[in-house]
């Protein structure tokens, strides 16, 4: 797929998937592009965990309350640690953000649905905090994303954007060519 055609098709697909499992050479193609992501002074502050044993899964998902990705053959957990690049910055959120976005484009490459799910794991409930536990995670990581993988069991629905020229321009906010002194 071309990857313009990835980005118009990438939606958040919260619905259904087929039971057909995701094979691990895909899942290894999608964590790969996640690692592909910039990093801020190449800290690679992101780390990825693929769940596709059935029982598992089973298990983690009675973890998510409410329900997310629940008939998702597959989910990636995305995990970040701050390591400070330059003097005190971190950049460890437009890290997992950038490998989250390649991971999701590759997801649609590769004929998949996913989800961002991170507010919901992130809230005070700790659920990522839950799911890292399970899997083992070390303390110095946190789980700040979760994303079912599989094929969709419907069609997607894309949500309404507004217009290119409504939010991008040249040479000035809103389209203006530059202000006169």
């Amino acid at each position: 797929m071309d990857l313009f055609d990835a980005i118009d098709k990438r939606t958040s697909y919260r619905g259904a998937y087929e039971a057909a499992p995701v094979p691990r050479e895909h899942l290894n193609a999608i964590m790969a592009a996640g690692c592909a992501a910039p990093s801020g002074c190449n800290k690679q502050t992101t780390s990825f965990i693929a769940v596709d044993d059935p029982a598992l899964l089973s298990e983690l998902k009675a973890m998510v309350d409410p329900p997310i990705g629940a008939t998702a053959p597959a989910w990636i957990l995305v995990l970040t640690r701050p390591i400070v690049a330059y003097r005190d910055r971190v950049f460890n959120v437009q890290d997992y953000s950038a490998a989250i976005e390649n991971m999701l484009l590759a997801a649609v490459g590769l004929g998949y649905a996913s989800c961002w799910y991170e507010g919901h794991i992130t809230d005070e409930d700790d659920i990522g905090g839950k799911l890292a536990r399970r899997l083992g995670v070390p303390e110095e990581y946190r789980a700040v994303c979760l994303m079912p993988v599989g094929v969709p069991a419907e069609a997607a629905r894309p949500p309404h954007k507004r217009p290119l020229e409504s939010r991008a321009w040249f040479n000035g906010f809103g389209g203006g060519e530059g202000k006169d002194d």
